[in-house]
């Protein structure tokens, strides 16, 4: 499938529209992770339907310091991969269309929740977006917007706006797409050296470690609901030798786990890291409701995200992963 190249919102506007538009918004330099969602909205828009993947690199959401000279430009690649992929036209605006005022006086804020980690990391970082995400959701006119999990405070503010501000648009998360040693996919692993990228594996490391903990507090959990409830059915498991186990998983799972096992066991591994040559250096470590992005309590159930930000060398990289925390006794 050839993707069609389009440079002005007057052309994407004339096209003949049938069916759904679904609508993958990227900065280009496309990867495995944006062919998945764009193959993820080809399912999504239909045979009827249309994708349109747009390639612009947004100069509000870097700030001063940031790789935006350097970020990578590599358009026709974008175009083949896409079309690849599933998309039937590629919307790749310039600065001039996109912004053609100059700078907008006019921007989206991302407000409190936009102030924090990522927010606070980069500040404005995320009223860019925001803005940006706007404007091209309105010069595409989707039905349905495609963004990846891995950047999930992103996602979770577009998911917001769209919400607070009444946007006729349906918005769709994609799960993280990882390289074969669990580096979670990005157009910025292109800079890592070999032994950088050695070091960079600690982030998915870090999440993984911080599941496994969780899991194995699920697991106790699970045990500790065989409890023996009654006195007689205590005596009886006590008589096989059973009831000094439970009663081990159930303090264990009721006193030794939770969210703070879960920040402990991947900051062990953020501080090993840490240690090596070269240094990988954390930005945060947190553990956030995903409603706002605020860190979480040792009594908090629902959803969470794990999330982690570092540097090794001069490439900053972010991942996360999704956890559920059940109150003791549920399944969760």
């Amino acid at each position: 499938m050839t993707a069609t190249l389009l440079r002005t919102a007057a052309d994407l506007h004339a096209r003949a529209r049938t069916g759904r538009r679904a609508v993958v918004m990227t900065m280009g330099a496309l990867h495995e992770g944006h062919a998945t969602l764009i193959r993820t909205a080809r399912k999504t828009a239909g045979p009827g339907g249309e994708v349109v993947v747009t390639v612009f690199v947004n100069p509000l959401q870097f700030g001063a310091g940031e790789d935006l000279d350097r970020y990578p430009r590599t358009l026709d690649a974008d175009v083949e991969l896409a079309g690849r992929s599933g998309a039937d036209a590629v919307f790749a605006p310039s600065v001039d269309e996109v912004y053609p005022g100059g700078e907008p006086q006019v921007r989206i804020s991302a407000g409190p929740m936009g102030e924090r980690l990522e927010g606070a990391a980069r500040p404005g970082h995320f009223d860019g977006m925001l803005t940006v995400v706007a404007k091209l959701l309105h010069l595409t006119r989707p039905d349905v917007a495609l963004y990846g999990e891995k950047d999930a405070q992103q996602l979770a503010l577009i998911r917001r706006m769209v919400r607070d501000l009444n946007f006729g648009v349906e918005i769709v998360g994609v799960p993280t797409v990882r390289e074969e040693d669990g580096l979670a996919l990005s157009s910025r692993n292109r800079y890592l050296s070999p032994v950088e990228r050695r070091t960079a594996l600690a982030l998915s490391q870090a999440l993984s470690a911080g599941r496994d903990r969780h899991a194995a507090q699920e697991a106790l959990r699970a045990r500790a609901r065989e409890v023996p409830a009654t006195r007689a059915r205590a005596e009886a498991l006590s008589a096989i030798g059973e009831s000094r186990a439970a009663a081990d998983a159930h303090a264990v799972a009721t006193t030794a786990g939770g969210p703070a096992a879960v920040r402990a066991a991947a900051r062990l591994v953020l501080d090993e890291a840490a240690r090596l040559d070269p240094p990988l250096r954390l930005d945060y470590l947190a553990l956030v409701d995903p409603s706002d992005f605020t860190e979480i309590g040792d009594d908090f159930t629902g959803e969470a995200v794990l999330a982690v930000a570092a540097r090794v060398g001069a490439t900053r990289l972010i991942d996360n992963i999704p956890l559920t925390f059940g109150p003791f006794g549920d399944a969760s």
